[in-house]
């Protein structure tokens, strides 16, 4: 069984639809994609994820549940945990402020000892400087900042949605390295990226989406070289 499984999905705004039985599924290890252009859905799916945006119709299980009969702020309880794009830090809070707004809920404030202790160990760089505002903080430390609050709530599942945006192609590598070594360890990741090759070089499992439908899936290593996706969205 799959950690989550979402099953002919549809949603949209107002009267336009952004979803279209969108179904996939996102395994208890590893690194999964979700890959396209600007529009075509794939915030959208992290938002009904989240509980977010509400969706038409469709089905989604987290192990085993019904996402839909949990209420929003209570899927963090459950295990799910997203990083925005953009980031979505405090600025005008320090980086030890912002990490122990990651570990609210009752399961991760039992824990906010080890679970510093975890995000410092995969992020050194916020130990040394835990006093520091968020907002003077670099482009690539503040997106570190995002990932680590997030990983304080201890998620089942990580939601990253555009984590290279902004971030020199040097340091895009290294995150990339980090969260590879992070979901080796035991914790499973939808990576939302429009850096299409990079994201297939560090997931297993990829999804394509375009207009608002799955329209390429398969593992990763496959994909790299399917000649329709080189072709559509590497510009190869």
């Amino acid at each position: 069984m799959a950690l989550l499984e979402i099953d002919k999905l549809n949603t949209g705004y107002g009267e336009v639809q952004a979803l279209w039985d969108v179904s996939l599924d996102i395994e208890g290890k590893g690194i999964t994609a979700l890959l396209g252009a600007n529009g075509a859905g794939k915030t959208t799916l992290l938002n009904v994820i989240t509980g977010l945006q509400k969706a038409w119709s469709g089905e989604i299980r987290f192990a085993g549940k019904n996402l839909f009969e949990i209420k929003p702020h209570n899927r963090v309880d459950l295990g799910i945990a997203m990083v925005p794009e953009g980031r979505g830090i405090f600025y005008d809070m320090s980086v030890y402020e912002n990490l122990l707004m990651g570990a609210y809920t009752k399961n991760a404030r039992e824990k906010t000892k080890d679970s510093l202790d975890w995000v410092y160990s995969i992020f050194p760089v916020l130990k040394e400087r835990p006093e520091q505002m968020a907002g003077t903080l670099s482009g690539g430390e503040q997106q570190m900042l995002a990932i680590a609050r997030a990983l304080m709530s201890r998620p089942k599942l990580l939601l990253l949605d555009e984590v290279s945006t902004g971030l020199a192609p040097a340091l895009v590598l290294t995150l990339m390295d980090i969260l590879v070594n992070v979901a080796e360890k035991g914790l499973p990741m939808l990576l939302v990226e429009q850096h299409i090759e990079m994201a297939l070089e560090v997931s297993r499992i990829g999804y394509v989406l375009e207009n608002g439908r799955v329209v390429i899936q398969g593992e990763s290593k496959d994909l790299r070289t399917d000649k329709k996706l080189r072709e559509a969205y590497m510009g190869i």
